[in-house]
This record gives structure tokens, sequence and C-alpha cells, in this order.
């Protein structure tokens, strides 16, 4: 489980093919950062972008993972070289500053606009129409990898369209301030909302 609070900008620095044909998975090597990995041993998991991801071999100050295809096909950003959100996994110790987040993404949302608003920035998303049902007004969203409020929430006939504040605070300490329109992004939908979605629909069918 992670929180969505992001510790360290990293880079995904090199990506290796993982075997041959187009079901081949990918070896990232990630560059850490400002994320401590003293304490991060092989087999534990860290957020890249918001998707859980295992650690397989590391350095004093950069990482692998194993991406499979599969992944590589449900995700935005870990294909390619570049800066990205990391988090490692929540101890029953840290404090819960964002939200419970289980580091699997829902589906790939698409920018359409991110503008300055007086000293912040809104972030206006669309997202898969299936994933509507668990956004609301003031509720938690995750956008790669970042815990967010939504603002906004208008359903359309293809798709629904949520708008997010983003404080200067959060476009300097994450990659977020590197989107622009068109651009796609992983999302990751609240937990709780899932869970009172299963039983809204299980009390109907009794």
């Amino acid at each position: 489980m992670f929180t969505g609070i992001v510790a360290a900008v990293g880079e995904i620095s090199g990506i290796d093919v993982l075997g041959s044909g187009p079901d081949a998975g990918v070896r990232l090597t990630v560059e850490a950062g400002g994320l401590p990995l003293q304490d991060v041993a092989i087999g534990d998991s860290i957020a890249i972008n918001g998707a859980c991801m295992t650690v397989t071999a590391k350095t004093a100050s950069s990482f692998n993972v194993d991406v499979s295809r599969e992944s590589l096909n449900r995700t935005a950003g870990l294909d390619q070289q570049g800066p990205v959100n990391l988090e490692k996994a929540l101890t029953l110790a840290d404090r819960l500053g964002g939200h419970l987040v289980s580091g699997h993404v829902d589906g790939l949302g698409l920018v359409r606009k991110l503008e300055p608003v007086a000293e912040s920035h809104e972030l206006v998303i669309a997202a898969p129409r299936e994933l509507g049902k668990y956004l609301a007004y003031k509720g938690s969203i995750v956008v790669n990898g970042v815990s967010l409020t939504v603002n906004r929430v208008i359903d359309h006939a293809d798709d629904c369209e949520f708008s997010i504040n983003l404080i200067p605070h959060t476009l300097q300490a994450t990659t977020l301030k590197h989107l622009r329109a068109g651009a796609k992004v992983n999302l990751e939908v609240d937990l709780i909302a899932r869970y009172v979605e299963r039983m809204l629909s299980s009390k109907q069918q009794d």
C-alpha cells in the first residue's frame, strides 16, 4: 500500500527488452533521485508513476524493476526514459498524508489542459467513462502516483471530465508540472469508493 505522497522524483535511465516478440516485457533502470534506498530490499515494492513495481536489483542510487507487457499496455510513462514520481511502500509507522493507494492503475486519463489560476494551476483530465462513478466532488484520485482532491466532475457521453487544483508545492515536488494537453496519465480511483460501489451493487441484486 502507498499514500500517494510522492517521496522523490527519479528518472528512468535505461530500458532493456526482456526476450523477443510482441509480448516481451522490459527491465527498467531507475535513478532514485532523492529517494533513500538504504532500507529497500530486493522484492520490496516501489510505486513508479503510481504503478506498484517490485525491486529486482539495486545500487546505492538506482534500482531495477521488471515490467510485463500487460503492465506496459495498461500504464503510461513506463516505456520511455524521463522523470517519474517515486514512493516506497507504506509502513504501519508512516503518516497517511494522502489516502490509501494500492498502486494498481485502474485506467488511463487524457490531459485536457494544465493552466495557471492565480497562484495555482488547474489540471483537467478526461477519465474513461467506466471510472466516472468513482469520482466525486472533494473525493480522492491518484494521478501518476500523486494523491489529489477532485474539485469538479462532469459526465459526458464518452468520458468523465474532472478538474484538480495543483498548488505550487505539488508542481515543484512532482512530475505533474511537465504535463501538457494530450498527455496520458495513470489513474487510480479511491479504494473506499470501489468497496461502496460493490456493496451497493450487491444490495441491489438481493
